[in-house]
C-alpha cells in the first residue's frame, strides 16, 4: 500500500503548468512539515515535501491555495527519473496528491473580519460543491 498523509504549510505559491501530452492542468508546489520532535535548545526543524496535483485537483490548488497556507495532503508516494540537458540522470520523488484539505481557519485564510471560527472547508461547502478534485493520474509517465 503507497499512501501518503502530510500536514504542512505552503512554501511559496503554487506553480500551474500544463501536461504536454494531453493538456491536462497541474500544480506543483513545496510543502514544509515540521518534525515531531525538537532537540533541547534547538530550533524545530522540517521537511520539504514536493506535491504534486493534475485535473481538478490543480484547479482547486490554483484557485484557493498560497503561500503559507496550512493544508492536510494524502497521496502517494512516486519517483521517476529523466536525463538532464547534460544526459545525467536525475531522479525526482514526489508526492501525487489524492485529497487536500485546508487546516487553518477561515479567519487567517482569508482575513475574515466577523470573527467566526468557520473552517475554510466549510466555507467552500457552501461555495460549490459540484465537483471532487481528485486527481485522475492521466498524466502518469506508467
Amino acid at each position: 500500500m503507497n499512501k501518503t498523509i502530510l500536514l504542512g504549510r505552503l512554501t511559496k505559491n503554487p506553480e500551474i503548468k500544463f501536461s504536454q501530452t494531453n493538456n491536462i492542468k497541474v500544480a506543483t508546489f513545496s510543502l514544509a512539515v515540521n518534525r515531531k520532535y525538537v532537540k533541547q535548545g534547538e530550533e524545530r526543524q522540517a521537511d520539504f515535501f514536493n506535491i504534486v496535483a493534475y485535473s481538478k485537483l490543480a484547479e482547486f490548488v490554483e484557485r484557493f491555495l498560497k503561500q503559507g497556507i496550512q493544508i492536510c495532503v494524502l497521496g502517494r508516494l512516486q519517483t521517476r527519473n529523466y536525463e538532464d540537458k547534460n544526459g545525467v540522470k536525475r531522479y525526482v520523488t514526489e508526492i501525487i496528491a489524492e485529497e487536500i484539505d485546508f487546516a487553518d481557519s477561515y479567519t487567517k485564510i482569508e482575513g475574515n473580519t466577523d470573527n467566526t471560527e468557520k473552517t475554510i472547508s466549510e466555507d467552500l461547502k457552501e461555495k460549490d460543491t459540484s465537483e471532487d478534485f481528485i486527481s485522475n493520474g492521466d498524466d502518469l509517465p506508467f
